[in-house]
């Protein structure tokens, strides 16, 4: 599980007698995954190079779960390789024909991402189609320039659309909108920005084209604490190929 576009991420405390009853029906997940390039919201978490990315996942029958996720990411090209480690929580379920999924996500990184930060978001879905509100809940700057966000300083809405194909494929088509201070500093855009993607999966397989609104102009070049952002080409049309593979423990 990662990153609501990876299908809801999130954390709400249970109580305990909560999680206790409902342990007998839980179920244990993981997943392992290799992309070409990691791919968030639009921009890439790799300077456009190869990650490996695992997680693991507990759910109960109530709708509660608790998760962890793992990549590599690089945010420099001349960096050597770090880490962004994420731990999550939720609950999700449908009432009268409605999915829904709430929680909250934080995400821990080494001094080159210069923050740990988390969310809360929530998501509504109806049939093939799922809206998504993610807002910046809190951010760790001690690693970083010391600038210090509030609730709220950032936020991305997401729009997604699943189509079903005779094959067993599913085409998807996804919209998202990014804005916000905390937005400009953790990812080094120089602007709010939408970002579009279509892609196609089966069995493990998917394949995924992705472009954002932003110009060449947009990547931080000629910014001393954004130079090294134009190694992102975040104005570029970027293709994915990925393989996961989902394991019940």
């Amino acid at each position: 599980m990662k990153k609501l576009t990876h299908i809801a991420s999130g954390l709400i405390l249970a109580s305990s007698a909560m999680i206790l009853s409902s342990a007998a029906n839980a179920e244990l997940s993981a997943n392992v995954s290799v992309t070409n390039n990691y791919i968030w919201r639009g921009l890439t978490q790799t300077t456009n190079e190869p990650a490996v990315q695992g997680g693991l996942d507990w759910a109960s029958e109530s709708g509660f779960y608790i998760g962890t996720w793992a990549s590599n990411v690089q945010y420099d090209a001349d960096d050597a390789y770090s880490y962004e480690h994420d731990i999550y929580g939720g609950f999700a379920g449908e009432a009268g024909g409605m999915s829904y999924d709430i929680g909250y996500l934080y995400y821990n990184y080494d001094e080159n991402a210069g923050y740990d930060f988390s969310e809360v978001y929530g998501s509504i879905g109806f049939g093939n189609f799922s809206a998504t509100l993610s807002l910046l809940a809190s951010a760790e700057p001690d690693e970083g320039p010391g600038e210090d966000f509030g609730f709220g300083e950032a936020s991305y809405w997401s729009f997604d659309y699943a189509v079903p194909l005779a094959s067993g494929a599913e085409l998807g088509l996804h919209a998202g909108y990014h804005e916000g201070d905390f937005m400009y500093s953790f990812n080094g855009a120089t602007d709010d920005y939408w970002d579009f993607a279509i892609s196609i999966a089966k069995d493990g397989f998917s394949a995924m084209v992705t472009q954002t609104s932003l110009g060449d102009d947009d990547n931080g070049d000629g910014i001393e604490d954004y130079a090294s952002q134009a190694t992102r080409d975040n104005d570029e049309v970027k293709f994915v190929v990925s393989y996961a593979v989902d394991f019940e423990l």
